[in-house]
């Protein structure tokens, strides 16, 4: 059936349902009889408001919608018809009754209501018949699954599922006793989720789907644990945001993974603000390859920045960056090159030739443990020298704004990488401290979920190969942000510096490290003991506990709950010069770096 024949018949049933509004209006008022003398208003009535309730339909924009999703914005497109339809009745009744004969008053309330019950619901049991023919064979197959929550959540996705052949709902758990034995969507709440076990074998399943979008972590951290303790196979849908704007869509439903149970709760930043400062900017981007750099870069994107410079050495890195905006973000200027932030002539070109006016530096060593013995000069020269020869560059081009990204803590530093860090925030206030434009920030945060040799996908990969997961120590805790959360919180401190800041972003409570292995192995559905985890000492450098601040110097609060600022000792300008000098030379021992960090870093303790 063509498009223009399916209008047609649209139309046309929305016509006759004036007929049966207004014939079933006066059957109804005389009992199905209408005494002859009324039987010309019925056919002066069909003449007259049968163009008017066309028009009415029209005006109500009734033709926009699809039968087939009918739903509450049809049925208000509906009753607005109705409205309209109505009161192009009632104004006939007047006219009608000063030259002809006197309309039922009755009339006034039957034909509004058969009217409505005609339209919405052809609409209703259109839709009803039409999912039956489509989707009424799926309802016996798929696997039986119990749905975790009972609230808009749960409904929206019970509504998916119904459309689905993966799937079969046969049963909601919720821990809200007044929903016990109610009905959802046709499914009925069963229980509280302590008897999520007892459920699980009555109705015979063994996937169970969170719909509990806005609860906390610890909520559905418990939900997970019972989920698992009960041998269930765990999946939840999207966030909150997706599910109450309808965008959820039965293919993105997941299996729950560690992300999801450390409880951090969603971002929210200020979005004009940092739109004032890179919209319409060409922004310069270091390390632009890596996963925060990366990030970054696509974070920053969204608010139109005139030109993205991504700089970064892995050639594979720099290609893959470039080759997912073509295929994402096609509209956004790009200027991908190939470079290291410790080329002096290659950092100065760059400048030279693009003129960026924010300058967002993420380029550095990260890995503790490898940069700690054999490499720690490398480590120094790539964190600290190559802040320097960017942050130099960016003062001399005249920069607005340049934050170094402090991606691993420098506070109390016992190796290396924290000490370099830290030497680089120190290049940073010291050019602040020297005046100029350029304002300079530093933001500081700890572990990020899923960067590239972070704890996560080491163990994803041991227990992969069936172990075992290595763990340093049984104590040791750290922090963690999920990589879009550190971008977006980067931005937001990157728009509220006025110049000299160490901004430290709020990282959560510690998580035992030995505890996210063991639920990501409860995660892969491996029975207990198949895999073993291994405790192997601490690493060189390694704290059981990380610090983003310094003991002393307190945290002020920003205008953001979620970024804070963090007080450290003064930086003399003079610090510059010298310490050119010693990272120009070319080659240091492990010792000899140590022995130097101390005296520029006092706060650095190197552990033993």
């Amino acid at each position: 059936m063509t498009r223009s024949v399916r209008s047609l018949l649209v139309v046309l049933f929305d016509l006759s349902g004036l007929v049966f509004a207004w014939v079933g209006g006066l059957l109804l008022r005389f009992k199905f009889d209408i005494p002859p003398n009324f039987i010309p208003s019925l056919w002066w009535g069909l003449a007259i408001l049968w163009p008017l309730h066309a028009l009415a339909c029209r005006q109500a924009r009734l033709y926009r919608g699809i039968w087939l999703f009918a739903s509450l914005p049809d049925l208000k497109r509906v009753l607005r018809a109705v409205a309209l339809s109505t009161a192009a009745m009632l104004l006939f009744s007047l006219w009608y009754r000063q030259y002809l004969q006197t309309i039922p008053r009755s009339l006034l309330v039957l034909y509004p209501l058969l009217l409505l019950l005609y339209m919405g619901g052809g609409r209703l049991a259109y839709r009803m018949w039409k999912e039956h023919r489509l989707y009424g064979g799926l309802a016996a197959s798929g696997k039986p699954v119990v749905i975790i929550g009972a609230g808009d959540g749960a409904a929206m996705l019970v509504r998916g599922l119904e459309r689905s052949a993966e799937w079969r709902v046969v049963g909601l758990v919720d821990d809200d006793p007044n929903k016990w034995g109610h009905e959802l969507s046709g499914h009925r709440v069963l229980g509280g989720l302590e008897c999520l076990a007892e459920v699980l074998a009555a109705v015979k399943a063994t996937d169970v789907i969170l719909a509990i979008p806005s609860a906390s972590g610890e909520a559905f951290q418990r939900a997970t644990d019972l989920a698992v303790a009960a041998g269930a196979h765990v999946f939840t849908v999207p966030g909150l945001d997706d599910v109450m704007s309808g965008r959820v869509a039965v293919s993105w439903i997941r299996p729950v993974e560690v992300e999801d149970l450390l409880g951090r709760e969603a971002v929210s930043i200020d979005a004009p603000l940092i739109a004032s400062v890179l919209a319409g900017k060409t922004v310069l981007i270091t390390g632009a390859g890596g996963s925060i750099g990366s990030e970054l870069c696509r974070q920053v994107a969204r608010f139109g920045p005139a030109r993205l410079v991504l700089f970064e050495q892995s050639e594979l890195a720099l290609y893959a960056l470039e080759q997912w905006f073509v295929q994402h973000m096609p509209g956004v200027v790009l200027v991908a090159l190939a470079g290291d932030v410790k080329d002096a002539a290659r950092v100065e070109e760059v400048f030279a030739e693009w003129r960026p006016q924010v300058v967002l530096h993420a380029a550095a060593y990260k890995q503790v443990p490898l940069m700690e013995i054999r490499n720690a000069w490398q480590a120094v020269r790539n964190n600290a020298l190559g802040t320097l020869q960017v942050a130099e560059c960016a003062v001399r081009s005249g920069v607005e704004r340049f934050v170094l990204i402090s991606t691993d803590t420098a506070a109390n530093p016992t190796n290396v990488i924290r000490a370099s860090k830290r030497l680089a925030e120190m290049v940073c206030e010291s050019l602040h401290g020297l005046g100029g434009s350029t304002r300079f920030a530093m933001v500081r945060f700890g572990n990020v979920l899923g960067s590239t040799g972070s704890v996560i996908p080491k163990f994803q990969d041991q227990i992969a190969r069936g172990g075992p997961v290595t763990v340093t120590h049984p104590d040791i805790r750290r922090c963690f942000m999920s990589i879009p959360e550190a971008a977006q919180l980067v931005l937001q401190a990157a728009a509220m510096g006025q110049g000299g800041e160490i901004f430290v972003l709020e990282m959560g409570e510690p998580v035992r490290i030995v505890d996210l292995a063991r639920r990501m192995i409860q995660l892969g559905d491996y029975p207990e003991g198949q895999i073993r985890i291994e405790f192997t000492g601490l690493r060189p450098g390694e704290k059981l506990c990380e610090e983003l601040v310094d003991d002393a110097a307190p945290l002020r609060t920003t205008a953001h709950p979620k970024v804070r600022i963090a007080s450290a000792r003064t930086v003399g300008g003079d610090l510059l010069p010298e310490l050119r000098i010693w990272l120009d030379q070319r080659i240091q021992t492990d010792a000899q770096v140590r022995a130097t960090l101390i005296r520029w870093v006092p706060e650095y303790r190197p552990a033993s």
